[in-house]
Order: C-alpha cells, then sequence, then structure tokens
C-alpha cells in the first residue's frame, strides 16, 4: 500500500503474511476465492481433482496478506491460510521490552 505521506507509526507497522493450504479433493471449482483475492494470490490450475472440477492454484504464495477472505468466502471449506508473522511477534516483543525500560 503506498502512502501520500509517511504515517507517524511506521516503525510499528507490520504487513501480515500468509501461507495457504488448499485442499484439492474438497472444491467444486467456482472460482470464489480468485475472484475475491486482493492481492490475485490465486489461479485456477489446468488440472482435475477427484470431483472433475478445476482447482485454484497459490501462484503468489509470498503476496499472501492474511486477510482471510478466501476462507470465508469458499462455500466448501477447501481453503484456509495460517499467519506466518515471525517479525510481527519480534516487533512486539521488543516493543514491549522497549515499554517495560522506560517504565523502570
Amino acid at each position: 500500500m503506498r502512502f501520500w505521506r509517511t504515517p507517524f507509526d511506521i516503525d510499528k507497522m507490520t504487513i501480515p503474511h500468509g501461507e495457504l493450504h488448499i485442499i484439492n479433493d474438497r472444491c467444486k471449482g467456482c472460482e470464489f476465492c480468485v475472484q475475491y483475492c486482493p492481492k490475485d494470490v490465486l489461479e485456477m490450475s489446468k488440472e482435475f481433482n477427484v470431483k472433475g472440477y478445476h482447482y485454484p492454484t497459490a501462484v503468489r504464495p509470498d503476496d499472501c496478506v492474511n486477510c482471510g477472505l478466501c476462507e470465508m468466502i469458499c462455500p466448501e471449506f477447501a481453503i484456509y491460510c495460517v499467519s506466518t508473522n515471525e517479525k510481527g511477534d519480534e516487533n512486539k516483543k521488543a516493543g514491549a521490552k522497549k515499554k517495560s525500560k522506560e517504565g523502570k
């Protein structure tokens, strides 16, 4: 996201990241997850699953921001996202340590 100015809390901001997991055999090929993904991470594959449908694949998995739209909109619960924010956790811990030192 581009800002027209530099936010005051830029050092506290972290971009969330997620790891997509797709259960191919559960998918019925509705393409909702592909259409509603804000970062265009998903794309329909050329292969078929057990049911005979094309299923989604993550073509740009590093761009996933763990928004959860894909798992909320999937009628078959065939996709889910797991948060992978190591950097965000480290920043929160560092901020907590800094605040505790300031309080002493």
